[in-house]
Order: structure tokens, then sequence, then C-alpha cells
């Protein structure tokens, strides 16, 4: 392991791992994340979520430097407000997807994000967002969420749980689609071999980076390809098995601020930059 003060790219996960269940920042993860800036390092949001529903939370923490979205087939400049880079799912290898899926378990409830710095999340009826609090519209019929492009295909059955319906997927989707986990109540189908470390990578790339000087965070089987890629990653409390099984290292959940527990420990500063309440 890299010593402490050679991380230079600090790659965290939102849900699950730096936002607490409430979609909020504690002080304790500012605090921390600002000690990090101060150090030289940088911070970069690495998530499942589509650009514009990354947006918000950018803001909350100041960042205008560039995030990594849509499990890694988007690259954005929040300071510009535009796509670096994207790459699309195409409708035909979707839909044929979905009917393998649907021929193996039955129906499966389906949405899109749609690609884009304002693209929708459409949601067919049947389909219930994970997360309440992002914004979806919800659509007549299947073939209405193919309107325009999109970056990824999110998945529910009424009965399977994610695991299972994850392992179906993936043995029968095979090189038409990347299959991931990223949350519950969220299985996804993204364009074949693009995962999160791909526009990790490329971000690095883009601020002169590389793995050996990452540390990297997360809490599901999603977050796994950035792990590989990264020099340590560090999976929460409360991260599924699969990561933790190939995790560096295991800290406190994200209600209980485990990043900032960690980088606490590796970017040593004053300790008034954070008091408890």
């Amino acid at each position: 392991m890299a010593a402490p003060t050679a991380y230079s790219l600090i790659a965290t996960d939102l849900d699950g791992t730096l936002l607490r269940g409430d979609d909020t920042l504690s002080e304790r993860s500012l605090a921390a994340l600002a000690r990090v800036a101060a150090a030289g390092a940088r911070h970069l949001v690495v998530t499942g979520r589509p650009a514009p529903r990354v947006r918000p939370l950018l803001d909350d923490l100041g960042s205008t430097g560039l995030a990594v979205c849509g499990q890694g087939a988007q690259v954005y400049d929040a300071g510009a407000d535009r796509l670096l880079w994207s790459v699309t799912l195409d409708r035909e290898l979707a839909e044929t997807a979905l009917g393998k899926i649907e021929a193996e378990v039955g129906q499966v409830y389906a949405a899109v994000d749609q690609d884009g710095v304002d693209g929708l999340t459409l949601i067919e009826p049947g389909y219930l967002m994970p997360h309440p609090t992002l914004p979806a519209l919800r659509v007549e019929r299947r073939d209405d969420l193919w309107c325009e492009p999109v970056s990824k295909v999110l998945l529910r059955h009424p009965d399977l749980s994610d695991d299972e319906l994850a392992a179906t997927a993936r043995s029968v989707v095979g090189s038409l689609a990347t299959v991931t986990m990223s949350g519950p109540g969220t299985v996804e189908l993204q364009p074949c071999g693009i995962t999160k470390a791909t526009g990790l990578a490329l971000a690095a790339e883009y601020l002169g980076l590389g793995p050996d000087r990452t540390i990297a965070f997360g809490d599901m089987p999603n977050d796994i390809p950035m792990f590989d890629w990264a020099a340590h990653g560090v999976a929460m409390a409360n991260a599924h098995p699969e990561l933790k099984s190939v995790a560096d290292e295991i800290t406190t959940s994200n209600e209980d601020d485990g990043i900032a527990v960690v980088l606490e420990r590796l970017f040593p500063g004053p300790r008034s930059a954070w008091r408890p309440a």
C-alpha cells in the first residue's frame, strides 16, 4: 500500500458511501474533503447517478471539477456543465437484452437514464424508483423509454432479489451489455465493457493522475472495477459482501462518516477542522 501522502486522487461513490441515507452530506465529511483539498489532492465523485442527478450534490460539495456519472458512461465537467465524454446503450441491444432476461424470469420493470446534461429519467408502468428523492417521468409504455439516447437501463423484478436478478441477467445477456448492481432495487444494464473504472481512468487521465495514487470508496458490487483499478479500495461497513471480499480496508458505515474516518487518518490536520455537535 502506498504511503498516505501519496494519494492524490480520492474517488468516492455517493449513495451508501459519501451520502447519508437522507441524501445529505455530514459536516464531518465536508470537513474531511476540505482537508484533502488543502493538501493538494483531488476528490472525484464516481457514481451510478446520471449527470443531471449529480449536479445539485456537486453544488453542495462546492465542486466545479470533474465527476464520473452513469456507472462510468459519462465524464462530467461541473464547472462548464458539459460532458467531456459519454457513451450510450444501443436501443436494439437493450431491447434484446431485456427480452432474454424476461424469457428467464418473467416480466421485469424498466427505467432509463437519458444521455446528456439535461437527460431525464423515464420509468415504465410498474417501475418503482429506489430513490424517491430522485425525479423521474413516468411514460405510458416501454417503447416510450427509447425516445432519446440512453446511458443505461434500470431493472426491477417483483419477486427476485437484486442478487438473483443480477446473476440471471449476467448469465443470459452476454456481450449485449454490462450488468451491474448498484444499490437496493437497482440492477442496471449499461454499454458493454463500461464500468466505473472506465470513467475513473478517463477522468484521472484528464487530471494527469493514475491508479497508483488513487484511493477509492464504495459500498456495492458496481464499485468492484473501481477497486480493481485503484491502488487502495475501502468498503463501507454497510457494503455488499461481494465488495467487502475484495476491499483492502473496511471502514465504518456511511451513517457513521466512514470516509471521513479514513481521510482524517490519511490527511492529518488540525482537529479544529471538525468537532462533533
